[in-house]
């Protein structure tokens, strides 16, 4: 994660910034991590998976999309994933990259859970391992959504 500065929420909401959009919480801009080479492909992986069920189960996925969570909190996932429609996710994405503080990552995906999406996923390309966010961080074998019957592999996103 990289520098912070400050800059009011209605400047935030009409800027586009060169390269990554950046994050901003309570009047600060948050710079983003730069994706590397697996972090890329599997967004681009898990993108296809969610675009393959679209018409089957209403699903709208979209990367790296600004989501407001309160007011003065913007977050962008690396992928959102809409049932049917938005403003409220029911899957929310993140991906590690090589810069990635867990511990900055992780507060992330607890805000995810707090504004009440359903599914936080967390996706580690590197080490080809997968977490669900509940009580908690958990690594898990499969991400799953079971009202959907969505059973998402590892072999389905890492190659």
């Amino acid at each position: 994660m990289g520098t912070r500065s400050a800059m009011p929420v209605d400047q935030y909401l009409h800027t586009s910034f060169p390269g990554l959009d950046q994050e901003f919480r309570d009047g600060e801009l948050i710079e983003r991590s730069v994706p590397d080479y697996l972090h890329s492909r599997t967004q681009a992986l898990l993108i296809v998976f969610f675009e393959a069920l679209r018409r089957k189960l209403s699903l709208t996925a979209c990367p790296e999309l600004r989501l407001k969570l309160r007011e003065g909190l913007y977050l962008i996932p690396d992928i959102a994933v809409f049932h049917p429609e938005p403003p409220l996710p029911l899957i929310v994405i993140e991906i590690l990259s090589p810069d990635d503080r867990l511990a900055v990552v992780r507060e992330k995906l607890e805000e995810y859970r707090a504004w009440g999406v359903k599914h936080v996923w967390l996706v580690d390309p590197h080490s080809r391992r997968m977490y669900s966010c509940e009580a908690g961080l958990t690594e898990v074998p499969s991400l799953t959504v079971p009202e959907l019957e969505i059973n998402l592999l590892p072999e389905s996103i890492f190659e």
